[in-house]
């Protein structure tokens, strides 16, 4: 009986020390003789990253199993809801531009170490992020970031997800000057009534604070107007995406036939022919005169100056570490925590990727509101299934007097829309300790315009009468 013991003993050991070389073995670190990139790549294609991230996912045969098929396919409808890899693994296979978004999600998963879960890699042995593993990844990630930004940032701040606002863009101020006219010309509208600063004020935020905005005959659009500072940073234009560019954005409000009604750009154009005085100034800069391209131009120009750099954050970021208090700082470190600097990220803190409402806990069915055209974000534009209540995500400078908040206009308050982006989108229900210290970070973002800090004329008791109706 004791030799049994001896022997079953003996042949456990074998095979724990089997399994411990085979394991190590599949885990192996790529060579370091391989550049950096292949070897992140490698390490991300043998984590079976695409099993779950991807619309194509690679379904193992126990997938097919009642209970284990199950909790397989959650897994993988849940990570592929919130992160699509296919474009990132292709980019780092060919070389290719890495998004600023896709770079801030991989850091912030390997950093707390998420992925892949444990009951991936126990059965999938080499996918494993070990800690080498991890160190190849984030050294990566540190130094991709400091090439896409070059923005002069240095030590532990080069590696913020967070970046600076340029001082100033390039663009035609001759150009931009017309386009300034033009921002505030209400002749762009069908009864000379409404103009772009109607809803964009430069003076309040490049907003009007009101749910929704108010158009010709005072109807009502139905989405909040987002504001037109920074808006150069965006990927793309509208909270669905619907215009590339700032020009293919600035063509849309006119013909809108909520907003301005105009019937065409060539009625437009009729109107601001008969002013000699502009149309002469218009072609002594644009040598073909009024056309819509140019007249949509000009606007792009004018909005290209609309920058407001040299925030109390950028200054932090920069090196002075006497421009932000402890709180602040605090509520920066919870912005990164909770997940927040995954999507806003960058110059602006978002307006780079189109990310779903209501992540962990559906928004949509809690909101209390019937569903509208609106909610339906990227879908009404693709009809894709994927994209239903998918948004643009919204840059964040300026935003203590961007308010209401969301594309629906339904938070008044930051520390409102601080907790229920937590809820929604993390699945934490944050503190409000925590809730003040995000704030207080969010409120070091504002910047400057033409060497003023922003501010908002409106007074925030007096939010328009439908917001205070509809709530």
């Amino acid at each position: 009986m004791k030799k049994l013991i001896k022997w079953c003993a003996a042949a456990l050991l074998v095979a724990v020390a089997a399994m411990a070389v085979t394991y190590r073995a599949v885990n192996r670190v790529p060579s370091a003789d391989m550049p950096q990139i292949d070897r992140v790549y490698a390490i991300f294609e043998e984590g079976g990253c695409l099993s779950c991230h991807s619309a194509d996912p690679k379904v193992p045969f126990y997938a097919k199993l009642p209970v284990a098929g199950k909790v397989i396919m959650k897994d993988i409808d849940s990570g592929y809801r919130a992160f699509d890899m296919t474009k990132f693994m292709e980019a780092l296979k060919t070389g290719g531009e890495i998004n600023a978004v896709d770079l801030a999600k991989v850091e912030k998963v390997v950093l707390d170490n998420r992925m892949p879960m444990a009951k991936y890699y126990l059965v999938h042995w080499g996918s494993q992020l070990t800690a080498e593993k991890r160190e190849i990844v984030l050294d990566w990630v540190k130094n991709e970031r400091a090439a896409m930004y070059n923005d002069g940032l240095v030590g532990d701040r080069a590696a913020e997800p967070v970046r600076p606002i340029d001082a100033k863009l390039e663009y035609d101020e001759a150009k931009a000057a017309l386009g300034f006219a033009l921002f505030h010309d209400t002749r762009l509208s069908v009864d000379n009534t409404v103009s772009c600063a109607s809803c964009h004020a430069l003076e309040t935020a490049g907003v009007d604070n009101h749910r929704y905005s108010h158009g010709v005959d005072d109807q009502l659009g139905g989405v909040n107007a987002p504001t037109v500072y920074n808006a150069v940073y965006n990927f793309v234009q509208f909270w669905d995406g619907r215009a590339m560019t700032l020009a293919d954005q600035a063509a849309g409000p006119p013909l809108n036939p909520i907003e301005m009604a105009s019937p065409s750009f060539d009625d437009i154009i009729a109107k601001l022919e008969k002013d000699r005085k502009f149309a002469k100034a218009f072609k002594a800069v644009y040598p073909d005169g009024l056309t819509q391209a140019n007249l949509t131009d000009a606007i792009e120009q004018f909005e290209r100056t609309l920058v407001t750099p040299d925030s109390r954050f950028d200054n932090w970021l920069r090196g002075d570490d006497e421009a932000i208090t402890a709180e602040e700082l605090e509520g920066y470190e919870l912005f990164k925590k909770y997940d927040c600097a995954t999507c806003h990220v960058g110059p602006n803190l978002g307006g780079l990727t189109y990310e779903l409402m209501g992540l962990r806990r559906h928004y949509f069915a809690e909101r209390g509101l019937e569903l509208t055209v609106e909610d339906n974000g990227r879908f009404k534009e693709t009809q894709e299934e994927r994209d239903r209540h998918r948004f643009k995500v919204p840059g964040l400078r300026n935003v203590e007097h961007t308010w209401p908040y969301y594309h629906d206009g339904t938070r008044e308050t930051l520390e409102e829309a601080v907790y229920d982006m937590g809820l929604y989108q993390v699945d934490v229900e944050m503190t409000d300790a925590e809730v003040a210290k995000v704030v207080a970070f969010l409120k070091t973002l504002t910047g400057k315009y033409n060497g003023e800090y922003i501010t908002s004329d409106n007074d925030r008791e007096h939010i328009d009468a439908e917001t205070d109706h509809e709530h």
